[in-house]
């Protein structure tokens, strides 16, 4: 995927850039551009359990379950990419996102695009042992980090192709544990007829355990969802502020008004 295709893959955007869960592409309406600084702000002070609702609307099933449901299983895929996070720092003794790679055995490439996609990606895991971090749009957020305001927000804990990583490795670890792990074993039964019945994994457990995940190994204090908005925005800062409205309403707050902001 080139330069050029990369950025028109964002119209429509795709749901779910950094928690990708296989959602419908559609075309979005315009949004008012919202200053970098402020959304960040405004989503890095919603925890990870807050945001259930926007994890779970890119969930095939979502129209399935109800929200004492989705509240319950957010909080179990929580406490088990925690788990697991405690668990494989301490099995191999390492905690930084490309030292637990290498200790696990996988390969991590760093190409600047997705050779072919039919959605945005800012990274993905390739079975069996295969992670990519796409660096144009790294590179495009390390800028936003120069400003002090941004930096402020996010931290100096921050080391964006490791949180990217540490996500991705989720993923692996979901595969060497998937005869135990919490996200491979709840199921949601589909239909049943006599002794045929089909269940199905639940998608957005997956991605929620791995943004806990990702979050302990890293020690950020802020849910990695924000990362969604933050690397949309060096593509395009008005898909960046629609998938903020869209958070900001799924969490239950208000989304700040729009201002004018240089670039």
């Amino acid at each position: 995927m080139k330069k050029e295709e990369f950025r028109r893959a964002l119209k429509p955007i795709a749901d779910g850039l950094f928690g990708k869960q296989g959602a419908v592409r559609y075309e979005r309406p315009h949004f008012a551009v919202r200053p970098l600084e402020r959304m960040l702000r405004d989503l890095t002070a919603i925890p990870l359990e807050d945001q259930y609702a926007y994890a779970f609307s890119r969930e095939p099933l979502n129209g399935k379950f109800n929200d004492e449901q989705r509240k319950k299983w957010t909080a179990q895929a929580i406490g088990c990419g925690r788990e697991y996070a405690k668990k494989i720092c301490s099995s191999y003794g390492v905690t930084a996102p490309e030292a637990l790679a290498q200790a696990m055995g996988l390969e991590v490439l760093y190409p600047s695009f997705p050779e072919n996609a039919d959605r945005v990606l800012f990274a993905e895991f390739r079975e069996p042992g295969n992670i990519n971090i796409y660096m144009d749009a790294v590179k495009k957020a390390e800028k936003f980090l120069k400003r002090p305001e941004i930096k402020t927000v996010l931290t100096d804990r921050l080391d964006v192709a490791g949180l990217l990583l540490a996500h991705e490795l989720f993923h692996f670890v979901e595969e060497k544990y998937k005869k135990e792990i919490f996200t491979k074993q709840e199921k949601i039964r589909l239909w049943s007829l006599g002794p045929l019945h089909n269940d199905s994994s639940i998608i957005a457990l997956s991605e929620i355990a791995a943004m806990a995940f990702a979050q302990t190994v890293t020690g950020i204090s802020w849910s990695p969802y924000v990362m969604d908005v933050f690397l949309v925005y060096g593509y395009s800062p008005e898909e960046a502020s629609g998938l903020y409205e869209e958070m900001m309403m799924y969490a239950g707050r208000e989304p700040c008004a729009p201002e004018q902001e240089t670039l």
